[in-house]
C-alpha cells in the first residue's frame, strides 16, 4: 500500500483467520493430553455395568496421564488429535481470527466501537464458530473417552467416526450439545475477547504502552 511501512500495513481480515487457527492448533498440540485426560476424568462413572467394573479408574490430572499410558499406550493420550486439529482451524479462526471484522461490521467501520458492539461482536463470533465446529468438537470427545480396551474400539478412524455417528444417530447427531455450548462460548467469548479489548485500549489512551515495539523486532502488535 501507498504510504505505509511493511510494519504499519494491518493485517487482512484473512490474515487474522489463519493466524488465530494456526496459533490455536498449536496450543492444542501442546495441551491435548490434558484435555483427554479432562474428558476422561469428567466420565469416570457414568456406566456401573458389570463389563466395566474393571476399567481403569483415574485419580487426578497427571494420574489420569500416568493411567492411560500404562493401559492404554502413549499415543492414547492423542485419541481424537485430528478432529481436535479440525476444531481448532474451524472454531478459532472464527471465534477470534473473525472478531474485529465482525465489530467494524456492527460499527460500520468507525474507529470508536462502544461496549455494545464488542459484546455483539464477541457473542457472534462465538455462537458462529461453535455451530460450524460442533461436529468437528463431538468427533473429537468420543474419541478421547473411547478406551483403548481389548481392541475394541468404536471408531476407527476420524472419517468413520464423523459416518458411524451420522449414520446411526442422524446428521444432528454430529451436532449435539449445541445450545447449552453456544450459550457457554458466547458468554466466554464476550469475557475473553471484550475484556482484552478495553484493556488494550485503556492502556494505549493513557499512554502506559505503545501500540508498537521496537524496529529490530519487526512487527507490530497494535495492529493484531
Amino acid at each position: 500500500m501507498v504510504g505505509f511501512k511493511p510494519t504499519d500495513v494491518p493485517p487482512t481480515a484473512m490474515v487474522k483467520f489463519l493466524g488465530a487457527g494456526t496459533a490455536a492448533c498449536i496450543a492444542d498440540l501442546i495441551t491435548f493430553p490434558l484435555d483427554t485426560a479432562k474428558v476422561r476424568l469428567q466420565i469416570q462413572g457414568e456406566t456401573k455395568s458389570a463389563a466395566n467394573a474393571k476399567a481403569a479408574q483415574y485419580k487426578g490430572v497427571f494420574g489420569t496421564i500416568a493411567t492411560m499410558v500404562k493401559t492404554e499406550g502413549p499415543t492414547s493420550l492423542y485419541n481424537g488429535l485430528v478432529a481436535g486439529l479440525q476444531r481448532q482451524m474451524s472454531f478459532a479462526s472464527v471465534r477470534i481470527g473473525l472478531y474485529d471484522s465482525v465489530k467494524q461490521f456492527y460499527t460500520k467501520g468507525s474507529e470508536r466501537a462502544g461496549i455494545g458492539s464488542r459484546l455483539l461482536a464477541g457473542c457472534t463470533t462465538g455462537a458462529m464458530a461453535v455451530v460450524i465446529a460442533q461436529p468437528t468438537d463431538v468427533v473429537k470427545v468420543r474419541f478421547q473417552a473411547q478406551a483403548r480396551v481389548e481392541g475394541s474400539r468404536r471408531y476407527q478412524g476420524t472419517v468413520d467416526a464423523y459416518k458411524t455417528i451420522a449414520k446411526e444417530e442422524g446428521l444432528k447427531g454430529l451436532w449435539k450439545g449445541t445450545s447449552p455450548n453456544v450459550a457457554r462460548n458466547a458468554i466466554v467469548n464476550c469475557t475473553e475477547l471484550v475484556t482484552y479489548d478495553l484493556i488494550k485500549d485503556t492502556l494505549l489512551r493513557y499512554n502506559l504502552m505503545t501500540g508498537s515495539c521496537p524496529r529490530s523486532c519487526g512487527w507490530d502488535p497494535g495492529t493484531w
